[in-house]
């Protein structure tokens, strides 16, 4: 074999080595990228559950405000209807002090008038 295909065969060997060295690399990168793909999977998928979970909270707890809401909404019309009672109670106790009031004052006056036509 001669020098000059010694050199060749040299440089082939280390371009086969070299190729090789880069298909390692190449593979160690491609295993480290699904590495990273599959922990960025997981975790979209833990942050989807816990937006799942959060927005299950907030829609319980949405309902929960709601019902507290129509409650409220109760009290208030029944409040509301008895406050409406009592002042039609009111309305009528004056209505009845009213005639009261003046009944006495009609009956004052009459015993004025028989007092001034009996002197």
């Amino acid at each position: 074999m001669s020098a000059a295909d010694e050199t060749l065969e040299s440089r082939i060997r280390e371009a086969e080595r070299r190729l090789e060295e880069a298909a390692n690399l190449a593979a160690e990168a491609e295993r480290r990228a699904e590495d990273e793909i599959k922990a960025l999977e997981a975790d979209l998928e833990r942050e989807r559950g816990e937006k799942e979970q959060a927005l299950a909270a907030a829609e319980q707890r949405l309902g929960e405000i709601e019902s507290q809401v129509e409650e409220a909404e109760k009290r208030v019309e029944a409040a509301e209807g008895r406050a409406a009672a009592v002042e039609e109670t009111i309305a009528d106790e004056l209505a009845r002090a009213r005639e009261s009031a003046a009944q006495w004052l009609q009956s004052q006056l009459d015993s004025l008038r028989r007092e001034a036509e009996g002197r």
